[in-house]
């Protein structure tokens, strides 16, 4: 298990970074994943634009260890039964993020080829990029109708928690195939030092949804006052104990929510947040309020080594965090600032240094031949 103490500096983050990535001390790489090579293009409505924004360098290939016993066949659908499965958002402005959670992802695995990415997209020229980072990874993309849900947003704090792709993650027991009844949901700023099949293993104790729970945390200031002062509302969480938890990691049993409709609970409240208008407003934060009044006091409780979360500051512009205290499996840089934007500009956080490593944005560099 990978442990990491209370840090600050960079000479502390430096050293973290050796300890949970000794391939970066010279150790050989990891081996490849096969392809899968199904299903995996779907039909957009308008035109297909080029990629011509972004490039990224082709990840190291990645194969099952021997513990992991009989390989997946590379022609088995999206329902074989041993896939551990993972749904990540895709847009341009946090593809660069995307594209190394995937990649942190299949480093730590111990059986990589047994994963499948399910790929919520608006965007559809997205897929052309993903294949061309990873080209044997066994994915799927959805296209997710941004008209879908923007009536029911409401602005929010940061104009990004406002886009539309931000609350597909709401309708995964819609867009996945009901043959897939446990998804990991994870957001697009964060990566994974651990192996996420023992995230996947998590009990879920008959519960739709499992998170790390942080019921330390003042909960009131997630909902307005005029929510607290009426009663109809407020009473949402009587007879619960409802603690806050980060919707960028969750673990969902897809099978329970579809049979309760979570969904339309979901966009119950949204609809009741919209109606109210600036004067009536129940909530200030994206998408996240609502899944505390559907969810909160009713998670499976998930250990916090797999949601290091606020890497990214908050909402305190150029704010640095430090780790919590105890291990880690993933850090997450949930907040208003991202990591490969701080490095870009020359001005990182500490903890920035291990999100490098599985950065592949940029051009190939081509290999020297000899003469």
């Amino acid at each position: 298990m990978l442990w990491i103490m209370r840090m600050s500096g960079f000479f502390s983050a430096a050293m973290v970074t050796i300890i949970l990535f000794p391939s970066l001390q010279s150790f050989p790489p990891a081996e490849a994943i096969r392809s899968s090579h199904f299903d995996a293009y779907l039909r957009f409505p308008g035109q297909i634009a080029s990629p011509d924004r972004f490039a990224f360098r082709q990840a190291p290939a990645f194969r099952n260890a021997a513990e992991c016993g009989i390989a997946i066949d590379e022609n088995a659908t999206v329902c074989e039964p041993s896939l551990v499965h993972i749904a990540i958002t895709l847009d341009e402005d946090y593809l660069r993020g995307s594209i190394a959670a995937v990649h942190s992802v299949l480093r730590h695995a111990l059986c990589p080829e047994s994963i499948f990415f399910h790929f919520l997209v608006s965007e559809p020229k997205l897929e052309t990029l993903v294949r061309s980072a990873f080209p044997e990874l066994r994915f799927k993309v959805y296209y997710f109708d941004p008209d879908r849900v923007r009536g029911l947003i409401s602005t929010s704090v940061r104009s990004a928690l406002e886009q539309p792709l931000n609350y597909a993650r709401n309708y995964l027991a819609d867009i996945l195939e009901p043959c897939v009844r446990r998804v990991i949901y994870l957001d697009s700023d964060l990566i994974l030092v651990d192996d996420v099949a023992k995230l996947w293993r998590t009990s879920l104790e008959s519960r739709a949804i499992g998170a790390p729970e942080y019921c330390h945390a003042n909960f009131t200031k997630y909902f307005t006052d005029r929510f607290w002062a009426d009663p109809r509302l407020a009473g949402t969480f009587s007879g619960r104990r409802p603690c806050y938890f980060n919707t960028g990691v969750m673990v969902l049993d897809l099978h329970q929510w579809r049979k309760v409709g979570f969904t339309r609970r979901i966009e119950k409240w949204m609809e009741i947040q919209k109606g109210g208008g600036l004067s009536g407003r129940i909530y200030e934060l994206g998408s996240l309020p609502p899944f505390l009044l559907v969810f909160a006091g009713h998670v499976a409780p998930i250990e916090h080594r797999w949601n290091q979360h606020g890497l990214g500051g908050d909402n305190v512009k150029g704010s640095c965090r430090d780790l919590h205290p105890g291990p880690v499996s993933l850090l997450h840089w949930s907040g208003s600032g991202k990591p490969w934007a701080r490095l870009d500009s020359n001005n990182p956080c500490p903890l920035d240094a291990l999100w490098a490593p599985y950065d592949l944005y940029g051009p190939s560099f081509p290999t020297a031949t000899s003469r």
